[in-house]
């Protein structure tokens, strides 16, 4: 567990943040893992169906998931407070509601997918293979649930470290797995889903094990995970019901922009498949620095130490845009060697080299935008991130999309990315400089007198 109280606040967050980044680029590379064998060895329209499947599973399961993210701050906040009774209380109550979620997404998953990829235009040639992929993935919820749920509680605690051993030892089976379903079972498809399931049952069970034997204080029991705190519930789903919602009008915005893409055939949805692979590694430590700085925010302004929060903010904005600026630039000197990397065919890299040129010309205002939602977050106050980024996405994003596509063909979609980006990340610094965020603390510790 890590004090993020004390000690040199940039020094603080990046130490905190490179565990994160680590996890988090093993968590992309143990997906795109199952874009890179489906994409050599079925081919484009493999690779399709992943792409299409993809957002639909997300937005089936970004509301859960946005709560959990809740559970972490509210952890994060008792932990500065040294509450350590309501920390145990909102572990168990965290783990009761992701069981119970987990068996509603399935049911609900397993019922609606056909039905939304038909919705989306999908391809004819692609629609069985995605929905078969999607089957599989949802009968496995339970596990992606249950290893998030330890991982933002251990992050809540000030632990980004420990998740990184479970998270490697996932992506390795899932990497030995992926061809063996794929190509020795002759599973295609399904194989990868089949692979990433059982690896992510690996990584739950490893981490409940993990907590279990090494912090007694918040050991895990079946018996008290049924006692939930219902005060407690409510205060973690008031805070991540907006972070969840928020997480659903990305992931509805990612359909939409799907059925746009789906207008332009199988090569153009394989293009926006790998091309997003890459965007989502070069995206990586920006989104670790943001889940950083939303810690350290809670656990300061619930030891009351709101000076260290403003310094810690300034530091991370700053290393946040150097790196995505360095990020950029390679991802557009390299876009065609990048995109080669999951399929070889010409019109594929074609669409990819589009997709990474026109969106790396905005990474700068994504890490803007991130750095300074991490910090809102972490003070509790997650209903203004979530409706800046209604206002990109659905006020911005997608009307542009729809327009742009109609004028100047697929190109339009990637330049209407980032203008979103350009638009969530000025609103959420006009709010931020507004300073109402500091308010919302949801724990604090007294002042002394």
């Amino acid at each position: 567990m890590r004090d993020l109280t004390k000690g040199n606040e940039a020094k603080q967050i990046v130490y905190f943040a490179i565990p994160m980044l680590l996890g988090n680029l093993l968590q992309t590379l143990y997906n795109t893992v199952d874009s890179i064998w489906v994409g050599k060895g079925v081919g484009e329209k493999g690779l399709a169906a992943v792409t299409v499947s993809f957002p639909i599973m997300f937005m089936l399961i970004s509301l859960i998931m946005g709560i959990t993210m809740g559970s972490s701050i509210v952890i994060s906040q008792y932990f500065g407070a040294k509450d350590y009774e309501n920390v145990t209380k909102s572990i168990n109550t965290t783990l009761y509601f992701l069981l119970i979620s987990s068996i509603v997404v399935t049911v609900l998953g397993i019922a609606v997918s056909k039905p939304i990829l038909i919705l989306i235009n999908t391809s004819k040639d692609i629609l069985n293979e995605a929905n078969n992929y999607l089957v599989i993935m949802f009968l496995g919820i339970i596990f992606m649930f249950g290893y998030n749920g330890v991982t933002a509680i251990l992050r809540g605690l000030g632990d980004s470290k420990t998740p990184l051993y479970f998270l490697l030892i996932a992506t390795i089976i899932n990497i030995i797995l992926d061809p063996i379903f794929i190509f020795a079972f002759k599973l295609g498809v399904v194989g990868a889903a089949v692979a990433t399931v059982i690896a992510q049952a690996v990584s739950f069970i490893f981490s409940i094990n993990y907590i279990n034997r090494k912090h007694e204080l918040f050991k895990i029991k079946l018996s008290k995970i049924k006692e939930a705190d219902k005060d407690l519930l409510k205060k973690i789903i008031k805070i991540g019901i907006p972070m969840g919602i928020q997480q659903t009008l990305v992931s509805l915005a990612m359909v939409f922009l799907n059925s746009i893409i789906n207008l332009f055939g199988v090569d153009a949805m394989a293009a926006y498949g790998a091309a997003g692979r890459i965007d989502s590694f070069m995206s990586m430590p920006i989104m670790s620095l943001s889940a950083a700085v939303s810690s350290f925010t809670g656990q300061n302004l619930g030891a009351n130490k709101k000076d260290r929060v403003v310094k810690g903010f300034r530091a991370t904005l700053v290393i946040a845009v150097g790196i995505s600026i360095l990020i950029a630039m390679l991802a557009i000197i390299f876009s065609s060697q990048l995109i080669s990397i999951f399929n070889t065919k010409k019109e594929v890299i074609d669409y990819g080299i589009g997709y990474l040129k026109i969106v790396g010309m905005f990474y700068f205002t994504f890490a803007i935008m991130f750095i300074v939602s991490g910090v809102i977050r972490g003070s509790g106050d997650t209903m203004v991130p979530m409706l800046t980024t209604l206002i990109g996405l659905w006020g911005v994003r997608v009307p542009l999309a729809q327009y742009l596509s109609k004028k100047i063909g697929i190109e339009g979609v990637w330049w209407s990315i980032g203008i979103g980006w350009v638009i969530g990340s000025t609103l959420n610094y006009i709010y931020y400089k507004t300073g109402r965020w500091e308010k919302k603390v949801v724990i604090k510790k007294p002042a002394k007198i």
